[in-house]
């Protein structure tokens, strides 16, 4: 078994000699990420925006469902308020 090999560095570190650069800042979407976005972005508002998505709920609902599964959670802020009611059964007669 071959004994592990220490790389040598010196005091300044450099990009390439093996250690890890900073990278990007917490919250920083990775630039082809944030491409890809604006890209079909701008193919949805070329294909006709807000009808044509409409026109997919009714034409395809399962892969448009799908797509409001994946945008839902990000966008829903909501605060609400409720009465809650209290609804007592009534027993089943059995002559019925």
């Amino acid at each position: 078994m071959a004994a592990a090999t220490k790389k040598q560095t010196g005091a300044k570190q450099v990009f390439g000699d093996g250690t890890p650069g900073p990278g990007r800042k917490p919250g920083v979407p990775n630039k082809v990420t944030r491409e890809l976005k604006e890209m079909i972005l701008a193919a949805l508002d070329n294909a006709g925006g807000e009808k044509y998505l409409a026109q997919q709920a009714i034409e395809n609902p399962t892969a448009f469902m799908t797509l409001v599964g994946k945008v839902l959670p990000l966008t829903v802020n909501a605060n609400v308020k409720a009465t809650v009611a209290l609804v007592q059964a009534l027993p089943l007669d059995d002559s019925l």
